[in-house]
């Protein structure tokens, strides 16, 4: 595949688009701050009239997700909707309407930190302390800093065997904190699967997710949709998926991977390594979200 260009900044090709769908983490924010000119940029496509919305792999609800954003800065008014994969898995366990969150049990394991216990408010179950008593398994990632998926190789083995399905929601593998990668609920869903469990998954790749975009985004021509993030396999990979454009930002998870320096541009053969590996490529490049 032939390298897509690079741009410095959003305000090169935000002309071809009206309606933008943005990763939060990585693109936005770090996790603790918004990234330098990540809001002027925001309030530029807002006075431009153009529709943004976030779309995170955040594996909790929609308003505490605009609540931690709203304290980095990131005013809710500078989008038109945020939508996350926890409120995705939220809204399909409280209404059931699918045949196969219908038949799935009432007792559940949650497998994550204690900040995402607000997954569980509101919803009709007996959360059990032992996964051999679980009907399934409610995950939203690692507990703390620093663990690794060895850590809950024996848990994921004990669910698998006794065949209890398990609900992802959020289908990140890793995230960049404080310069660190951490692993997320993606990843031990992804050995959850490889041991024999099933997997019901939330989030970006997956298709269901851009489809609910689209109608909180309110843009009918999707070659008039951008996504914007930092992930080849979830944001590039999702928006190829969903039949819309991709820009990838690249000082972001796979920055050290493709030696990106600070406000710099990747490493052309690595990029195309990347590319080549993955089968997916954006529209454009630019190291940060910027104007």
């Amino acid at each position: 595949m032939p390298l897509p260009p690079s741009i410095h900044g959003l305000r090169e090709i935000a002309g071809r688009y009206d309606g933008f769908i943005l990763d939060l983490w990585g693109v936005l924010h770090d996790g603790d701050k918004a990234y330098p000119g990540a809001i002027d940029c925001l309030e530029r496509l807002k006075r431009a009239g153009k529709r943004a919305m976030a779309l995170s792999n955040a594996p909790r609800r929609v308003d505490v997700a605009v609540k931690r954003m709203t304290e980095m800065g990131i005013r809710p008014e500078l989008l038109n909707a945020v939508m996350t994969s926890g409120e995705d898995a939220w809204q399909h366990l409280k209404k059931r309407d699918d045949p196969w969150y219908a038949k799935l049990g009432r007792k559940a394991f949650h497998l994550g930190p204690e900040r995402d216990t607000g997954m569980l408010a509101g919803l009709d179950l007996t959360v059990v302390h032992d996964v051999g008593a679980a009907e399934f398994i409610l995950n939203t990632g690692a507990h703390m800093d620093g663990e690794t998926l060895k850590e809950y190789e024996p848990l994921l083995k004990q669910g698998a065997q006794r065949r209890i399905p398990m609900v992802c929601a959020n289908a990140d593998l890793v995230v960049i904190h404080h310069g660190r990668m951490q692993i997320c609920a993606g990843l031990l869903a992804e050995r959850y699967e490889a041991l024999g469990g099933h997997v019901r998954w939330h989030g970006k790749p997956h298709r269901d997710m851009y489809q609910l975009c689209f109608k909180l985004l309110g843009v009918a021509d999707r070659r008039r949709i951008l996504a914007v993030g930092d992930s080849f396999r979830t944001d590039i990979a999702g928006a190829k998926g969903a039949g819309i454009d991709a820009l990838f930002v690249a000082h972001g998870i796979h920055g050290e991977e493709l030696e990106v320096p600070a406000g710099g541009h990747p490493d052309p053969e690595k990029l195309n390594a990347l590319i080549e590996r993955t089968g997916v490529s954006p529209a454009a490049v630019m190291p940060n979200f910027v104007w």
